[in-house]
Parts: C-alpha cells; structure tokens; sequence
C-alpha cells in the first residue's frame, strides 16, 4: 500500500475517505474515487457518536485521518464518509448524527482536508454498503464490543433492533459476553453459580492473587467441608450430573435453542424464576435470573475444587473493585476469556446465548425467506466464536449469513457515490 501511495503522491486523480468510528477504535482509509482501490490507513481510538465526547471524538478522528492522509495529496480528496457508532443518516437532528457530523467536520478542517460536507451514517449502514454489490437494500447485523441489527432500504436505515448500549441492551456482544463471564465467576464465589474455569481466568485477567483462586492452598469450604457440585448426591459417583464433570447445566441435546436449534438456552420465559429465559439444567439446579450457567440453592457447587470461603470472600473482594475502577464497556475485554475456554459448560452456555439474543435481534426485522443478512463485528467473520452458532440458527430461519470485516469498504464506497461514482 505504501508504494501505490507514493506514486499517488506524485499523480493528480482524486481521492475519497471512508471511516469507520465503532465502540472500540476509529479507522480512516483512503482510496481512489476511480476504483475504491485504497491506498492509505489510520487508527485511532474509540468514535461512538453518543458516548465519546465532542472534543475526545474530535482527536480521534484527526488522529486517524492524519496516519491515513499524508498531506501532500490531502487537496485531491473530493468526498468524505463515516459511519459512526451511536449515529444515523435517519435524521438531520438526531444527536449521534449531529456530534458525529461538528467532529468529523471540525477534524478535517483542522488537518486542511476541504471536501465539502461529510456524508455522515451510522456504522450499521455503512458496514452494510461494503457487502459485495454494495447493496442498497437488506439486513445487517453487528457484533463486536455492542450489538445492532437495522434493515437497510435504499442505504439508510429504516428500522432498528437493540443497539441500545451496554445499560440498556448490546445483547449477544462482547460487552454482554465479558459481564457474563464475570457474573458467572460471582457466582461461583458466593455459592450461587456452576462450577466454570472462568472464575480463575477472569480473576487472573483483573489482577487477583493467586493465592485466593479457585485450587488455591485451602482444600476445605468454611467448616471443614470439601464443597461437591450442587445436585450430587451424597452417594454418586464424584462429578456426575453435566459434561465435563461439571453439575448439569446444559439441556438434553436438542431442547435448548430457540427455534428448535440445538443449544443451551431455554425457550423465553423457561429459565430461571420470574420468566427470564436461562439455562436448563436438571430439575432443582435450574438457572436463577437468567445467568448462564446459575445454580439453584444447596452448597456451593464448586466441583470438588479446593476453594474456601475466606478465599472466595477475599475473591469477591478483588473482583467488584477492579471492575468498579473501569468504565464499564471494558468488560468487553474479557469476551475472548469465554472462548478460549473451550469444553467448560458454563462457558458454552455464554456463547450458546449470546447466538440465540442476536438471533432474537435479526428476527425482530421480521425477515424473508431467503433474504441476506449482511454482518460484521469481531464476534462473526471466519475465526468469529458466534459465526458458527449464528449461521446454523439464521438457517433454520431460511436467512443467509454474510461477512464483511469492517465498516471502512462501505465507507468508501459512501463517498464514492457521494462523489458520483460507482460503488
């Protein structure tokens, strides 16, 4: 890339940027308005119009134009087009759109860039124009730090599903996975949760002493009791009940999913007490407020794991302050916890939710058969830990899963039309 932008540098054609500014990080690419062929990149930080403020949207931006546009050709760029996070092209008034569209504007003017006026979309839109076609009309799905689905009708968004934030909604992605890791960890501190490998390794990721992990040095609970799973009987052979030796936390094969789709996760309002959808487990061990993985009441099912109730308390005690200190998107960062955890039931429960919440989420838009579902995020794509999971349950819906890796192509092809152009 760096050699065709030196022999840009030298040439007169015109030039466009897309960017792409999600919850995570901000990219700006240029390209040739000619062909979209990109010559140029940068990153910065996060560019999620509603929640990064004006002036911090702002660095980032020009942070990512300036790595991206060297200034030599930064008076050939003739359009400009981002999809924000938090915004849409829906209406002119809308706030995402209006931060979006003063900081955008304020950072291209800071680094000389005049291309008239930004065509400003939501990341949604613009993850969808980068579809092979750069279709116009369909369905989109993102699922990285936040989750969104939207149906596209002649490129803008006509109607929405969740995309609400980590307070209110985002379910099924990276946020709601790493807060039900932690959850999950909780839980099996206080007694109330399944015994998973995420206690430990969410402990390690945030900084507890070893010592106070789960098979730390005290073999004992409080009182001098080896802790059993809950729902092992006294006389049972040890870690009976689930896969992995671990107490029975997921459904007979083939009850679980939503759609009738294999999984773990109990038809809505069968889960845990009050109706919140949870896992199934054998009757007594059932999911409490819809926490995958949750225990029902007795000692706590830890599995034989040497883990004392001091060293859970001191856990508790580690745990809640190093997630308190941080803004709670960064829970988002313990999502590839759960993945690496392979074969741990409380792990694939998480997983196996997460594909059914934005499955619930794509079918919302009340979809035809057949029709595509255009999807990005870090949690799809080829290696994505959802990919699977979600195209079998798209399928038993006759929908079609497809992947772009960004928002940045669609961007670009945005302001080439902008400009004119063929997408």
């Amino acid at each position: 890339m760096g050699n065709e932008l030196n022999q840009e540098c030298q040439g007169a054609a015109s030039l466009v940027i897309g960017i792409d500014a999600g919850g995570t990080r901000t990219r700006a690419v240029l390209a040739t308005a000619e062909d979209g062929r990109p010559l140029g990149e940068g990153a910065a930080g996060p560019g999620n119009a509603l929640t990064v403020p004006g002036p911090q949207l702002t660095e980032h931006l020009a942070e990512a134009l300036a790595r991206a546009v060297p200034e030599p050709v930064r008076d050939r760029v003739v359009a400009v087009a981002g999809g924000f996070a938090g915004a849409t092209d829906a209406a002119a008034d809308e706030p995402g759109r209006r931060n979006a569209l003063a900081a955008l504007t304020a950072a291209l003017r800071r680094l000389g860039i005049d291309a008239g006026p930004p065509l400003v979309s939501s990341d949604i839109e613009a993850a969808f124009a980068g579809a092979p076609g750069a279709p116009a009309d369909g369905l989109a799905l993102v699922a990285g730090t936040g989750a969104v689905a939207m149906r596209i009708t002649a490129r803008r968004g006509t109607a929405t599903v969740d995309g609400d934030g980590w307070l209110l909604g985002d379910d099924g992605s990276g946020f709601w996975i790493g807060r039900a890791a932690v959850r999950a960890a909780l839980r099996m501190a206080d007694g109330r949760g399944a015994a998973t490998v995420l206690a430990a390794a969410v402990g390690r990721e945030l900084g507890v002493p070893d010592d106070v992990l789960p098979g730390g040095p005290s073999p004992t609970a409080a009182g001098g009791v080896v802790v059993r799973p809950l729902g092992e009987d006294a006389d049972a052979p040890h870690g009976t009940g689930g896969p992995g030796g671990l107490p029975g936390v997921t459904a007979p094969h083939g009850t679980g999913g939503r759609g009738g789709v294999p999984g773990v996760t109990a038809p809505h309002g069968t889960g845990g007490p009050g109706g919140l959808p949870g896992v199934t487990a054998p009757h007594g061990t059932g999911g409490r407020g819809g926490v995958p993985g949750a225990a029902g009441y007795g000692v706590p099912p830890h599995a034989g794991i040497p883990w004392s109730r001091p060293h859970r308390e001191a856990y508790r005690r580690h745990v809640l302050p190093a997630v308190m200190a941080e803004p709670p998107i960064r829970l988002a960062r313990l999502a590839p916890l759960v993945v690496e955890a392979a074969g741990d039931a409380v792990a694939l429960a998480i997983l196996d939710e997460a594909a059914d919440h934005l499955t619930e989420t794509v079918r919302a838009l009340e979809p035809g058969p057949g029709e595509r579902v255009v999807a990005t995020g870090g949690l799809l794509g080829p290696d994505g830990p959802l990919t699977s999971r979600l195209e079998a349950r798209l399928h038993a819906l006759d929908l079609t899963l497809d992947w772009v890796p960004d928002g940045c192509r669609g961007a670009v092809a945005l302001a080439r039309l902008t400009h004119g152009g063929r997408p």
